[in-house]
């Protein structure tokens, strides 16, 4: 048995010849930051909240946030290292940023941002998405930036004309710290579909491409314009003088330290649920949701469902990707708040979320005929292009606080279901399913109703909560390892040796519960689509 005194030793021993590693992720609503130790162990995290926002019809955050969120998650994080070791952090051994996939953040030649941060969140991009999956022959899913740079261009915007430089949140980021114009695979396959044999853009695809946009008399070269690709394990450049003062205005970090590639929140989810090998997946939930299945072989038909992307290596993997998860979830629970509030009780967030999540339990496997649509945007596996949260109940549903709660799990899960089972229908096999994000703090709740959604059983490792960050983290750590090894093998062999975590199967009677939900939830949709409609 490890003595935790010996461990809080080596740590600060780490900390102080700079052989940990950070991970800074910037997600919907928190940009968290985590060290490790050189055992990959979190020793110490800070975040800052945040929130997008619909300006003009477009969902965005202020590019003044995403540095103010840096500093801020990384000052807390460095507190905690001086409150736990007594030291000051002046240098670590990697970093690594991740955030968000998809989206547009578009630059001129003199490196100025043309129009507000598009994010993942807009599904403003229908008739990009059409015609690129059917010229491209591959789904291409309107998040993505190149239906935004296409959109962009059928719209005629006048900024089409000086973009220079095309990226993410991630490379927007990594780029300024390190003055690198680079991007990680997985990251990148985001933007514009990867040829998993040269394990870069599809450069057939780019031809058709060049093709569409000449008939709109646009002159753009897209190996000129999006990030160069880098493979998880290679160097993406060291921090600059400028970039350590970005990350800490005392001036204590220093500059010089070396940062793994970028990449977004599906590679980082699937590295830190070690989710990276073939056969393997990871499901992440949080304000959005996605479920990660590393394939086999591809897929014999083009589903606008299915989003294809890849490991942080270059791994062919499907994507099942939701807009909406946690977002109508918590704001009932400040409803709730603020009724405990208002009735004088105090009550702390954190005991609601853990007491109405285990009362659920106590709800009917089919949630009592209740119904919820948890759609703050648009969700476009369900062909719903406006967020109009919705709950539904007829005169003879069983309307109980436990069926209440347990509807609005079971659907946040709901349309990620639905495009679980096209690929059940494309014969794709899993061996291991890893859930992680928020959702799973409170043990056994979220994991139960994931596991009865996904038909198979669900498992939650002891680091579910660190998320992402931990995942970049481990990614900065894996480009410092010298013994030549695989990520997968890195994963398995020095960071989850003996982890095997909590696993949950679903019973019958759940499973069947659950089918009736989906079923409800299926036909259902033409109400939200009603209301989306008589509510403006």
């Amino acid at each position: 048995m490890i003595n935790m005194s010996e461990i809080n030793a080596q740590s600060m021993l780490d900390v102080i010849d700079g052989r940990t590693s950070l991970g800074i992720e910037f997600g919907s609503t928190r940009i968290k930051a985590v060290l490790i130790d050189s055992s990959f162990t979190p020793i110490a995290s800070g975040s800052y909240e945040w929130e997008n926002k619909l300006e003009n019809g477009i969902w965005t955050y202020p590019l003044e946030d995403v540095w103010k969120g840096l500093r801020v998650s990384y000052r807390r994080m460095a507190a905690e290292v001086f409150e736990t070791y007594g030291e000051t952090i002046t240098t670590i051994g990697s970093i690594g940023f991740s955030a968000m996939m998809h989206g547009y953040l578009a630059f001129d030649k003199d490196d100025q941002l043309l129009t507000p941060f598009r994010t993942w969140r807009n599904a403003m991009t229908q008739e990009a998405e059409q015609l690129l999956t059917k010229n491209f022959h591959y789904n291409i899913p309107q998040r993505w930036s190149i239906a935004h740079l296409y959109q962009a261009i059928l719209n005629k915007e006048e900024h089409i004309k000086e973009v220079t430089f095309l990226t993410t949140l991630a490379g927007y980021v990594h780029w300024q710290l390190t003055g690198e114009k680079v991007l990680g695979i997985g990251d990148a396959s985001g933007m514009f579909p990867i040829d998993t044999a040269t394990k870069n853009y599809h450069q057939g695809m780019k031809e058709i491409f060049d093709q569409l946009i000449e008939k709109e008399h646009i002159d753009l070269d897209l190996n000129q314009i999006l990030p160069k690709i880098l493979l998880a394990g290679e160097e993406g450049g060291k921090l600059t003088e400028s970039g350590a003062y970005l990350i800490d205005p005392t001036g204590n970090l220093k500059p010089g330290i070396p940062i793994c590639p970028p990449e977004g929140d599906a590679g980082t989810g699937m590295t830190a649920t070690n989710s990276v090998a073939k056969r393997t997946g990871n499901i992440s939930a949080g304000t959005s949701a996605f479920a990660m299945i590393v394939l086999e072989k591809e897929l014999q038909e083009v589903h606008p469902e299915i989003d294809l992307v890849t490991t942080p290596t270059g791994e062919l993997v499907a994507m099942v990707h939701t807009n909406n998860c946690s977002s109508e979830i918590n704001a009932w629970m400040n409803l709730f708040e603020e009724f405990t509030n208002t009735l004088g009780m105090e009550i702390s967030r954190e005991k609601l979320f853990s007491v109405l999540f285990e009362k659920s339990l106590e709800g009917d496997p089919d949630c009592g005929g209740l119904l919820s649509y948890g759609y703050f945007s648009g969700e476009n596996i369900m062909g719903v292009n406006e967020g109009r949260p919705l709950f539904v109940r007829t005169p003879e549903s069983r309307f109980t606080l436990a069926n209440f709660i347990r509807v609005h799990l079971a659907s946040s899960f709901g349309a990620m279901r639905i495009g679980m089972d096209i690929l059940k229908s494309e014969a794709v096999h899993i061996d291991r399913l890893v859930g992680h994000g928020g959702i799973f703090k409170t043990p056994e709740v979220g994991q139960r109703l994931l596991a009865s959604a996904m038909e198979a059983p669900v498992t939650v490792m002891e680091t579910a909560g660190e998320g992402g960050a931990w995942g970049i983290a481990l990614l900065a750590a894996y480009m410092l390892d010298q013994s030549g090894q695989t990520l997968e093998a890195f994963l398995a062999n020095d960071v989850f040796a003996g982890d095997t975590g909590t696993t949950i199967s679903p019973s019958k009677e759940e499973l069947a519960g659950y089918q009736v939900f989906i079923e409800r939830y299926r036909e259902g949709i033409e109400i939200e689509k009603t209301a989306i409609t008589k509510l403006r």
